[in-house]
């Protein structure tokens, strides 16, 4: 009884036969990310634009914390999906250094190069 699967015949090159494969996914998945990262980009830059005007102004130092915190969510939320993402074989791995890159920088504003009173 012979197999109704064709098997994969190596070419002279030593090369197996392999279906193409389907970019769109690979696109959606990059775009979902691009996205994502560039909104934990934008609440990074704000929480380090917000200076305080002096020892008085509180009111800057929160919004501050409040971007920060809010681009570590999101990072968390990117970093998820690209682990998803690269678990499918949508994506390579190199997609980890952005929200690594990211959480980072979000850490540093929170604790180390916080605004001060």
């Amino acid at each position: 009884m012979t197999s109704p699967v064709r098997p994969s015949t190596p070419h002279a090159g030593g090369q197996v036969d392999r279906p193409p494969r389907n970019r769109t996914a690979p696109a959606l998945c990059a775009l979902v990310l691009t996205l994502g990262h560039l909104a934990t980009a934008y609440m990074t830059l704000l929480a380090y634009a917000a200076t305080p005007a002096g020892p008085w102004d509180s009111e800057t130092v929160t919004h501050s914390n409040f971007a920060s915190g809010t681009a570590l969510a999101l990072t968390a939320v990117t970093a998820g999906l690209s682990w998803v993402f690269v678990k499918a074989d949508w994506l390579r791995r190199w997609w980890y250094t952005i929200p690594s890159a990211l959480a980072v920088a979000a850490l540093l504003r929170l604790t180390a190069l916080a605004p001060e009173l």
